[in-house]
């Protein structure tokens, strides 16, 4: 089994890799070859609209444009598991994730008839990490979010939709313009739930890998 993770934000080692770190681990656990890689590393943009991909006789569910996430979005189809988390930026995913899936998307989408071209099967887990309480989700983000991991069901297997709520964005309040946020609760917020989050995280990671 190979499993591909796509860290979608610009954090390295704060909540959302952390989860998928955990993924990664539960993976393994159960012997998938796992890569792990952070998008914000690595050097690209959205669909260029250059219409490679929709040639005669071009290769399918394979984008042309010669950067760093071409080769990404090869193994991704390649791939038995796919993992991606991303924060919520202003009630939305990151720019980065976005882009990823535009170029994800437009590649095995067919301008004939509007069918998809990947016929392979790739299990996904989206991890989704917010400041928001859950009654907060639940309100507004939900159906949105829903709808993003729906998308991801162009690759033809299971989507399962994580949404860790209430985190810590930063270690100690007192150093930023943050008075909205009561540090104390988000801290205990973080000890009660944050180790059950990464648990089910390692959980889903050995799941989607059996």
């Amino acid at each position: 089994m190979k499993t591909i993770i796509l860290n979608a934000s610009p954090r390295k080692n704060w909540n959302t890799a952390q989860l998928l770190k955990a993924a990664a681990d539960g993976a393994k656990s159960v012997g998938a070859e796992v890569e792990y890689i952070d998008l914000y590393d690595l050097n690209f943009a959205g669909c260029r609209s250059c219409m490679l991909c929709k040639r005669k006789g071009a290769e399918r569910c394979h984008c042309y444009w010669k950067d760093d996430l071409s080769p990404i979005i090869d193994k991704v189809y390649l791939a038995d598991t796919l993992f991606i988390g991303t924060p919520i930026y202003l009630g939305r995913p990151t720019s980065q994730y976005f882009a990823f899936m535009e170029r994800l998307h437009f590649s095995s989408l067919s301008y004939d008839n509007y069918t998809n071209y990947f016929k392979g099967k790739v299990n996904v887990g989206m991890f989704v990490t917010m400041n928001a309480t859950k009654e907060f989700y639940d309100k507004l983000y939900k159906e949105e979010f829903e709808a993003y991991a729906k998308e991801l069901e162009m690759l033809n297997g299971e989507v399962h939709l994580y949404p860790c709520y209430n985190t810590l964005q930063v270690k100690d309040y007192s150093k930023f313009n943050m008075s909205s946020f009561n540090e104390e609760e988000k801290k205990k917020a973080h000890e009660e739930y944050f180790s059950i989050d990464l648990e089910n995280a390692y959980n889903l990671g050995a799941k989607l890998n059996r």
